[in-house]
């Protein structure tokens, strides 16, 4: 990139018409070129922000003109899209270690595996020090404050589960790769178990539901509300079969992650870096593309409004962001839609990363008020139009962006952010500065000890199968299994006007020391209104006493912490 000339477009030199004057600038950056003191005047803030690095123009780096974002916009949403190569990622650990220095949380998506480093401190080099010099940067090696995660526990980190009810009809519907009158099918099983207090904690809590539903006894238990055709019911079940086998059971079940897990930070007031390792789902992206909708979705569940505040509570880096809205229904975009669009003022900064804005749609795109561009590849009829596609989607510029997104080097960028004031700022061409924690994966024994030395391993290592719908469906039976349910009552007919304790022993087996430590306890309402620890459990005993759980746009069950 240094020798490219970053050029203004013709019509924008001294000949053209006068313009306002700029806003005042530090006393060196007053001596910048006139195009590029309006530029720096832009990025000018006066509150806290972060340092993304110096400005590109007319074949140099300016370091006096700093391009900068401020902290209190970053839960405007944003975008940081690049070729592969172009240096997205360590642009991520950038801004994560900055705001974890300014006491954000952060949440990091690591897919290709190489994100880990930022536990650790960065290693001095010729490069760095270069890097360091041009951008006007105090270069310090640091490491941040760090919990690594894995999904179900497949590769090296504190296992994230979910339960099947937590996780709701909507989402799952997209990992099963159903079709909208499937979705809608599933959902009137999910409202069918809540009712019934039949808990879906896991595959085959659901599986044992659906044998139920479609056995002799149970096909009438939905007529009421439209029913649940064998057909789909098959489609359903082999869905969840294919599922199962490809090994994704680990991910549902308890105990289930709390995602205020997310929101930590240590004594002295940094923000935790949260890093979900993904590298290992590679070759199953509708999953964890649709895991990290759950973990959004939850968030917003549970989140206070704060409206504008002084910064944001959490920037979550949703990486590989094109991967969830393949192939998504109508219906699946405009719940992720109204998530990202009401997760701002509940003080939650989302971030999609992905190779061109055109992966994520108008609507999505449309709310994400700070850009990052790395370069883009045209050598393509494709990539020329998503080049030319890119460009609109930018602010009017004084650069010849097509021909500039084409030559940024690796590290470089196209920038614009939202002022204090909530306005764009002008386009800006960016020399990035340099992570100061480790630019790569931390050795794997040293990982190892940073997971298993967490106060979090021991909440959620260990797999907890309780009883839930499976079991009650069973033991309601005669010990038999969900492929063989065919005659007996249904659950409607084992109430038969009982209250909640006998209903506990027809349905879920619970013995007589049960039915007395309940009656002592508080009633459910009690305990769902003033426990600051409502999870899974207490949610499985309000379903037994038939309270459907209140659901969200994703179709997610509603919890309190």
């Amino acid at each position: 990139m240094s020798d490219r000339k970053i050029t203004p477009k013709a019509g924008t030199g001294a000949g053209t018409a006068p313009r306002a004057a700029a806003p005042e600038v530090s006393a060196r950056a007053a001596a910048l070129p006139r195009e590029a003191l309006e530029i720096a005047a832009g990025y000018a803030f006066t509150g806290p922000a972060l340092h993304l690095g110096a400005l590109l123009w007319e074949g140099g780096c300016l370091p006096d003109a700093q391009i900068r974002v401020p902290l209190p916009m970053l839960n405007r949403h944003g975008l940081v899209a690049g070729a592969t190569g172009t240096g997205k990622t360590k642009t991520l650990q950038l801004i994560a270690e900055q705001l974890s220095a300014q006491g954000v949380p952060v949440f990091l998506a690591d897919v290709k595996g190489d994100l880990s480093g930022v536990a650790a401190p960065g290693q001095p080099g010729d490069k760095v020090g270069a890097r360091a010099a041009e951008v006007q940067q105090r270069w310090a090696a640091k490491g941040c404050p760090a919990e690594f995660y894995a999904l179900g526990g497949i590769g090296r980190g504190v296992p994230v589960r979910a339960t099947i009810t937590s996780f709701g009809p909507v989402l799952l519907s997209k990992v099963l790769r159903l079709n909208p009158t499937q979705e809608q099918s599933l959902g009137l099983i999910f409202h069918y178990a809540d009712t019934k207090g039949l808990e879906l904690v896991d595959l085959k809590d659901l599986r044992a539901v659906v044998a139920f539903l479609t056995s002799d006894e149970g096909k009438g238990e939905l007529k009421g509300i439209g029913g649940l055709s064998t057909a789909t019911a098959g489609v359903i079940l082999r869905s969840l079969t294919a599922f199962e086998a490809q090994g994704m059971a680990d991910f549902f079940g308890e105990p289930e992650f709390d995602t205020g897990e997310l929101l930590r930070t240590e004594e002295d007031g940094r923000g935790v870096v949260s890093v979900l390792e993904l590298a290992a789902l590679q070759d199953r992206p509708q999953l964890f593309s649709t895991f990290l909708m759950w973990l959004l979705a939850d968030l917003f569940h549970d989140l206070p409004e704060v409206g504008d505040a002084d910064r944001p509570k959490l920037v979550f880096f949703f990486d590989e962001a094109h991967l969830l809205f393949d192939d998504a229904s109508e219906a699946f975009l405009d719940a992720i839609t109204r998530t990202v669009r009401l997760i701002r003022s509940k003080g939650v900064g989302v971030f999609f990363v992905t190779q061109t804005p055109k992966d994520v749609p108008a609507e999505v795109l449309g709310q994400l008020g700070n850009r990052i561009q790395h370069a883009l590849r045209a050598f393509t009829p494709d990539d020329q139009k998503a080049l030319k596609a890119t460009v609109k989607t930018f602010p009017n510029s004084s650069y010849d962006l097509e021909e500039l997104l084409t030559g940024l080097g690796t590290g470089e960028a196209v920038v614009t952010v939202l002022s204090e004031k909530g306005a764009p700022t002008p386009v800006a061409a960016t020399r990035l500065r340099a992570p100061e924690s480790l630019m790569g994966p931390l050795d794997a024994a040293e990982l190892e000890r940073a997971v298993t030395s967490s106060a979090l391993y021991e909440r959620y290592a260990q797999a907890v199968d309780r009883e839930s719908a499976y079991e009650r469906l069973r033991d309601s039976r005669g010990g038999k299994g969900p492929d063989e349910i065919r005659g007996g009552k249904g659950p409607d007919e084992i109430r038969g006007g009982k209250g909640p304790d006998e209903i506990r022993e027809a349905v879920g087996g619970a013995g007589e020391h049960r039915a007395r430590e309940r009656t002592e306890q508080p009633s459910v309402v009690e305990q769902v209104v003033g426990s600051g620890m409502f999870k899974s459990l207490a949610r499985s005993i309000g379903t037994q006493i038939g309270r459907e759980i209140t659901r969200s746009v994703f179709g997610t069950a509603r919890r309190r912490r």
